[in-house]
């Protein structure tokens, strides 16, 4: 028996499980068959809270489709909800997890607020973006988003011959104000469109910075929720002080038989 929590963050679902005692072993198979939405528990991902020296924690994610993910910036606060929820209580935290060092903590309304890595180059691709913020990410701005198949699109730009081999996620982004973005993006690893992504929107906000030198903050909307990116751009083109910030939430709990 396995017990487990489901988090989600603006609608991006995960399977948490405490595995500080390393007791827990999964198979890309058994991670799979957890995320299932017929036959397990469902979720877009996995992701396993454990000890590491240095650190209030380490991260490891997986995305549904049982494979070891790259960073999730909503898994990311949604980890931080846990530990806080798992009696892991600071001020500040700081975790690693695929990508590196990582800082989150609890603002004055609720929200998490979650450092993600510094960005040095958003490479211009046949006029769309290609960046990455964790996790590699295609950024194409359309009109109608509402009305958008992203599911179509975002599988052709996904099995492209470019990036079949490795993948990249997809981002599809209509600009509503200066500083007002609504994304939808569909994930590699859930081969689907997710209500939210993490690290999508933070390259999706860092593509539509709205001053030319020093802080931006870009609201974001997605089919989830609202998210919020913070961020210092710098006179040479480079992204610093990268924040993620939006509301995790506990769904439920339980135990499954593996």
């Amino acid at each position: 028996m396995i017990s487990f929590s489901k988090y989600q963050g603006t609608g991006n679902d995960f399977v948490v499980i405490d595995n500080r005692q390393k007791n827990i072993e999964l198979s890309i198979e058994q991670v799979k068959l957890l995320c299932d939405r017929k036959f397990g528990i469902g979720a877009d991902g996995l992701m396993l809270l454990q000890e590491k020296n240095g650190y209030d924690f380490e991260m490891i994610y997986y995305n549904a489709d049982g494979n070891i993910g790259s960073m999730c910036g909503n898994g990311g606060r949604c980890l931080t909800q846990f530990a806080y929820d798992c009696g892991i209580k600071k001020e500040k935290y700081k975790f690693i997890a695929s990508d590196g060092e990582h800082e989150s903590f609890f603002a004055d309304n609720g929200w998490i607020h979650l450092k993600m890595k510094d960005v040095d180059e958003i490479e211009n691709h046949h006029g769309e973006y290609v960046l990455n913020t964790g996790s590699p990410h295609y950024v194409k701005t359309v009109n109608s988003i509402n009305e958008f198949d992203v599911f179509k699109e975002g599988r052709e730009i996904r099995y492209s011959k470019e990036f079949a081999q490795n993948g990249i996620n997809v981002n599809f982004v209509e600009q509503t104000d200066e500083d007002n973005i609504y994304v939808r993006t569909y994930e590699r690893g859930v081969e689907n469109e997710t209500l939210s992504c993490g690290t999508g929107v933070t390259a999706s906000a860092l593509v539509f910075y709205h001053n030319e030198v020093g802080f931006n903050r870009i609201e974001v909307e997605t089919l989830g929720g609202n998210l919020a990116v913070e961020f210092d751009k710098t006179i040479d083109d480079k992204f610093r002080n990268i924040w993620l910030c939006g509301a995790a939430a506990f769904v439920f709990k339980g135990a499954i038989e593996m």
